[in-house]
């Protein structure tokens, strides 16, 4: 996934994150505040690098690397599935560096996990989905100006990691119009997101839903199939696409 490989840019050693909020050059204050560092950054799996994260954080309480901190353990919930501390930490990350690149990933991982907790007939459905928009809204705009979180990314890579945040918005406010049963919405916004990251094979699959749920079966079978017969794309995405395509052939012959 893109924001692996991203916090992968982020995260691969203490020189790659010497520059990181908004142009300033934070740096360790200590000896042990380096090594607390570099056990930040050598957790292999969500809950080592949510502890040493949090132990960095815990013992140097005035790190400069506070907004890198919370931005690891807000990615490690999110990997966990965790909806509420990616939310709590993704909010902590959001007030303290605002307007960089990773504040806005931020957004979008509160955003993705608010619409997929809200239920139809939540009772403060509107106010989490207006929430997730409007969060997914501030961070494309937040992207196009923010600063690289990384000194040594090219501008090809920067370039890339921007289209990927900003793709990852647009399926979020997707998200959130399906949940709505907008599906005209939810299509402009897959296919939004798909034109600005096409290496994001499962935003087709979002796409070909969203068009099978608008009674759209024709071109959602055509997105499907563009799928199902391209090369190289993962086993779990095909099944995916071969699953939504046989209910759109079925719903098809319904009519």
């Amino acid at each position: 996934m893109l924001k692996n490989v991203i916090l992968r840019l982020v995260t691969g050693s203490l020189a790659a994150a010497l520059l990181f909020a908004q142009g300033k050059q934070p740096q360790p204050k200590s000896q042990k505040e380096v090594d607390a560092l570099n056990a930040m950054f050598q957790a292999a799996d969500p809950d080592s690098k949510i502890k040493a994260a949090n132990t960095l954080l815990q013992k140097f309480a005035d790190t400069d690397f506070k907004p890198l901190a919370l931005y690891i353990i807000t990615d490690a919930y999110n990997n966990k599935k965790d909806a509420t501390n990616t939310i709590v930490f993704g909010e902590r990350l959001v007030e303290a560096d605002p307007k960089s690149a990773l504040a806005a990933h931020a957004r979008i991982m509160i955003a993705t996990n608010l619409a997929m907790t809200t239920k139809e007939f939540d009772f403060d459905k509107e106010e989490k989905l207006g929430r997730a928009d409007k969060l997914a809204k501030e961070a494309i705009e937040v992207v196009k100006t923010a600063p690289k979180f990384n000194p040594g990314l090219t501008d090809e890579q920067w370039d890339g990691a921007k289209k990927g945040y900003t793709a990852e918005a647009y399926v979020a406010l997707g998200m959130t119009a399906t949940v709505r049963k907008k599906y005209p919405d939810a299509i402009a916004a897959y296919k939004s997101a798909y034109e600005t990251d096409p290496t994001n094979d499962a935003t087709l699959v979002r796409l070909g839903s969203a068009q099978s749920s608008a009674a759209k079966y024709d071109d959602a079978i055509a997105t499907l199939d563009k799928i199902i017969s391209k090369a190289g794309v993962d086993p779990a995405i095909v099944n995916f696409a071969k699953a939504e395509k046989e209910k759109a052939v079925k719903m098809k012959g319904a009519k």
